[in-house]
């Protein structure tokens, strides 16, 4: 992320912009450079007229230019020895260069703080490189999935890489656990999905018709067809990136997803982690994509976390599927 000012609280501060805060918008950039602030207070001195863009006043929505100067009015920060800091980075680095780094999230790490959250993984990143400039998520997972992360060094590559994710241009594939007999070597799924929210305020997603256009592509990887219940380990292909997508896909199709807190078999997943397996069996094992600047093929793979590879070996030996160990997974 851009470099956060330093801020007077006596006197007003004028910033230049650079080019690492080139279209970001001018509330978004307060936010930012006034932690502590509360959010309530920076649109106040916006509203006021008290920031000034190039002289003039400016609406929370206007985006930045390299070049511009902003007033920003003293403000008095809040005093931060209590705070909680983050953490030393919990994940390793799949791959760096100059625009990305792809980082191995581990489950129960949230992508970013927020909604009790102290502090998430982008939070970790950027406490482990304060002298980095721009550090933004290109996209999310789950707090409880596990795997493949794309973070953005560069404004161009982000943009770049949000572009790709929404015509497509990126290849996603995940290992997921299922509970059932699942027989295709190949299995594609469209199924329309839904955002709802329940009676008690949780977001939820489902099955609906004339929903969201959704579409996923399994591929079996191996069986247990003797384990009691059966199971399936299979390669899930993201065509689309809709909340919950696979998860709400197998559930639909009746085939559970192992450790699902809220699609699964929840009596199943407590049987589940007395067996060792104390979390959901999702993991974002590969991102295929074109570099952001380059536009060389980059392909960033993620291994199996022990915990989920333990689980698989107190199952036994499995029925693998010879189409599925031919593909890449």
């Amino acid at each position: 992320m851009p470099a956060s000012p330093t801020l007077r609280a006596d006197a007003a501060n004028r910033v230049d912009i650079g080019e690492e805060s080139a279209g970001q918008r001018v509330d978004n950039y307060l936010l930012r450079a006034l932690k502590g602030v509360p959010k309530s207070h920076v649109y106040r001195i916006l509203r006021s007229g008290e920031v000034r863009l190039n002289g003039a006043r400016v609406s929370p929505e206007a985006r930045l230019a390299a070049g511009d100067s902003l007033r920003i009015p003293p403000v008095r920060l809040a005093a931060r020895e209590g705070a909680p800091r983050a953490r030393p980075l919990d994940a390793s680095i799949l791959y760096e260069d100059d625009a990305v780094v792809a980082v191995d999230k581990p489950a129960g790490l949230a992508v970013h703080g927020g909604s009790g959250i102290a502090h998430g993984l982008i939070e970790q990143l950027r406490a482990a490189r304060p002298d980095a400039r721009f550090l933004e998520l290109v996209h999310r997972l789950d707090r409880e999935t596990s795997g493949v992360l794309l973070v953005a060094k560069k404004r161009a590559a982000l943009t770049a890489l949000h572009a790709a994710w929404r015509d497509g241009g990126v290849d996603k594939r995940y290992r997921v656990m299922v509970r059932g007999r699942w027989r295709d070597a190949t299995r594609k799924v469209a199924l329309d999905v839904h955002k709802f929210v329940t009676r008690e305020g949780e977001r939820r997603v489902r099955v609906a018709e004339g929903g969201q256009a959704a579409l996923t592509i399994f591929r079996r990887e191996a069986v247990w067809p003797a384990h009691e219940p059966p199971l399936a380990l299979l390669e899930a292909e993201l065509r689309t990136g809709r909340t919950h997508q696979i998860r709400v896909h197998l559930t639909h199709l009746g085939f559970p997803l192992a450790g699902d807190d809220k699609y699964g078999d929840f009596a199943w997943n407590r049987e589940l982690a007395k067996a060792g397996l104390k979390r959901m069996f999702l993991h974002a094992a590969t991102l295929a994509l074109a570099h952001p600047l380059t536009g060389e093929p980059l392909v960033l793979r993620s291994p199996l976390p022990d915990d989920l590879a333990r689980f698989i070996e107190t199952l036994g030996p499995a029925a693998r599927s010879r189409a599925a160990a031919g593909e890449a997974a």
